[in-house]
């Protein structure tokens, strides 16, 4: 079961950093190998220095991309890395200009002008995104070194692991003409060969995605979650000793009590507490007939509403914040709150209304009513 969660996790488990997890996970992948290839669609790769789940979710959520990337260039570089690595043994070495002279003459728009800092630095976040993947080992000299001088060398060892990020596709996907062709790649027609689409996405969504949404009557995915409930419930429990809830409007999973693992919610971040504290708040509003639920069982109300809110919760239980919440402008808070609740599918922002959805009312939390600065905690 943790095994099964380890690779759920984490992109990559590298024998060199984590020997006995290696083999730990290998010698127990039979006992969820059929769960992995038949409820969600995913392969796994078992190499002799790395295990990888080949995992992706059933459709775009916004919390989606490479968290430690800011811009489409940095997207562009590390594609530009993975292909300069393609060429390159297992423990071959590299210079930075040898990376950097590659990038320069298959960049196919405008020239990199490395003497702006903020082209360098993109190419620092790749390339640390790159070592903690371990595709890339430093050999030599200090990536940071880059941001500060154009001039400034690197020497790289390549892990050969590199070969193993891009996913291969059955088909040609050179017939590609907009990136909806690739999300069609990815997700419908490897498995639509299969017949077997729905019950992958399914519990792809269940699984990956903080919430699993009723999009209406024509939301055959829903029906199919609702049809089945008692074998996903199952397999759930099963494989990774998680709880399934299904409502009317949505459905998500529970972990374990004191189960912590990547991007979860509840969190110990201080953005976590204001959010858990917020969700209360605007559950109360609805039981006092103060907010409303539309068709579509969200709360929708305009941005002013919104900060008004933010106010009244920071003259409530700001006492409880941590002090770059306390001190923070409106503005600041609103961006913060926003996108950490946008993130785990809470929130969204439709012309000039804020769409409130209902995983707010299934998670929320306050502190205890003795509360005090620097000794606060939430009671879900």
């Amino acid at each position: 079961m943790d095994t099964l969660k380890t690779l759920l996790d984490n992109y990559i488990i590298v024998k060199e950093d984590n020997k006995d997890l290696y083999y730990e996970i290998k010698d127990n992948i039979k006992n969820f190998k059929s769960f992995i290839q038949d409820k969600l669609g995913y392969d796994i790769i078992v190499h002799q220095d790395f295990i990888k789940l080949e995992k992706f979710p059933g459709k775009l959520e916004p919390w989606m991309g490479i968290r430690d990337f800011k811009d489409k260039l940095d997207y562009c570089l590390f594609i530009l890395l993975i292909m300069f690595l393609e060429d390159k043994g297992k423990e071959d070495k590299f210079v930075l200009s040898q990376l950097i002279d590659y990038i320069n003459s298959n960049f196919e728009f405008e020239k990199i002008d490395w003497t702006i800092y903020s082209n360098r630095r993109a190419l620092v976040r790749v390339l640390k995104f790159a070592e903690g993947l371990k595709l890339i080992k430093v050999f030599d000299g200090e990536d940071d070194s880059f941001a500060e001088s154009e001039t400034a060398e690197v020497l790289y060892e390549n892990t050969g692991i590199s070969k193993y990020v891009i996913r291969s596709f059955p088909i040609d996907i050179s017939s590609a003409k907009s990136y909806k062709d690739f999300i069609s790649f990815a997700w419908d027609t490897i498995d639509e060969q299969k017949g077997i689409t729905r019950r992958h996405r399914v519990y792809r969504n269940i699984i990956m995605s903080s919430v699993m949404y009723n999009e209406g009557s024509e939301d055959q995915d829903f029906y199919y979650l609702k049809n089945f409930k008692p074998n996903i419930e199952s397999d759930l429990e099963k494989y990774l000793g998680w709880k399934l809830h299904v409502h009317r409007e949505a459905a998500l999973v529970g972990l374990e009590e004191n189960e912590r693992i990547e991007e979860t919610f509840p969190n110990i971040s201080a953005i976590s507490d204001i959010v858990l504290c917020l969700n209360k708040l605007l559950l109360e509003k609805l039981r006092d007939n103060i907010l409303s639920l539309n068709d579509n069982f969200n709360i929708e109300i305009d941005e002013k509403c919104f900060l008004e809110l933010l106010d009244e919760l920071k003259i409530k239980k700001g006492e409880g914040w941590s002090k770059e919440f306390r001190e923070c402008s409106q503005n600041y808070l609103y961006s913060e709150v926003f996108n950490f609740m946008k993130g785990f599918n809470m929130i969204d922002k439709i012309n000039d209304k804020i769409i409130l959805k209902p995983l707010i009312a299934k998670i929320t939390g306050d502190y205890p009513k003795d509360f005090n600065e620097g000794e606060k905690k939430i009671e879900g």
